[in-house]
């Protein structure tokens, strides 16, 4: 198992946002938690990346790691893309990939070519400011740059939201290239069609805890969980 949650707690402030999570990620799984806004999706990556003070048990690899500084949880190999993006505006393409590096790190499951060879339109770009690129480019440049860190879970906070069509498609295949290679990845999506396409298995979130585990199909099935927790 790559990645094992249990119980797991976290606030802001006084609010008790996440009251009990648990959830597992298997080696090259795509796992994706859906749910309303406001539900604690976004947090659940944050307390896991040490963003967020956790509670609980976040065990990665075997070892835990809750409590550790957020640094210290990607160098053993969690990456995470948060819902902002977080590019450096006036550094180049080029310049952000080269930051997801990680000193020392020789044999990677991802470099330079592999991003340019998918997206031939960052190669065009790789001299430029990556503040032009417009947002479904900059979304492809920060999974990416996470990517040049040759994470073994990389946590993905809504990359498709606000995109084109044909740029959230081409996420979509961005994230199945990525769990290819052995990659797993922990999603929080929007999008209900991506995520019933994309993942192996699905969380549905609502008020800070899980009230649906299954594959696509057992979530495609249960109509109560669909309307309860999802529809709007």
């Amino acid at each position: 198992m790559m990645l094992d949650v249990r119980d797991l707690h976290a606030y802001y402030g006084k609010s008790h946002i996440l009251q009990g999570v648990s959830l597992f990620v298997d080696a090259g799984e795509i796992v994706s938690i859906l749910g309303r806004n406001g539900v604690g999706r976004s947090t659940t990556l944050k307390a896991i990346m040490g963003d967020v003070p956790p509670r609980g048990s976040v065990v990665f690899k075997g070892a835990a790691i809750a409590g550790l500084k957020p640094y210290e949880i990607a160098q053993r190999g969690v990456g995470y893309v948060p819902e902002d993006r977080a590019i450096f505006p006036t550094l180049t393409v080029e310049q952000n990939l080269i930051l997801g590096v990680k000193a020392g790190k020789k044999a990677t499951r991802w470099c330079m070519d592999d991003t340019y060879r998918l997206f031939p339109r960052l190669e065009e770009r790789a001299k430029t400011p990556a503040g032009a690129l417009s947002g479904g480019e900059q979304q492809m440049l920060t999974i990416c740059r996470t990517l040049m860190g040759d994470p073994d879970l990389i946590m993905v906070d809504e990359p498709t939201e606000g995109l084109a069509p044909q740029m959230v498609e081409r996420v979509a295949e961005l994230l199945r290239s990525i769990a290819e290679r052995r990659i797993s990845i922990l999603l929080v999506e929007q999008k209900l069609t991506i995520a019933m396409r994309i993942s192996h298995r699905l969380y549905v979130m609502g008020h800070g805890r899980m009230v649906f585990e299954g594959t696509p199909a057992d979530l495609g099935a249960n109509d109560q969980v669909r309307h309860d927790w999802l529809e709007v």
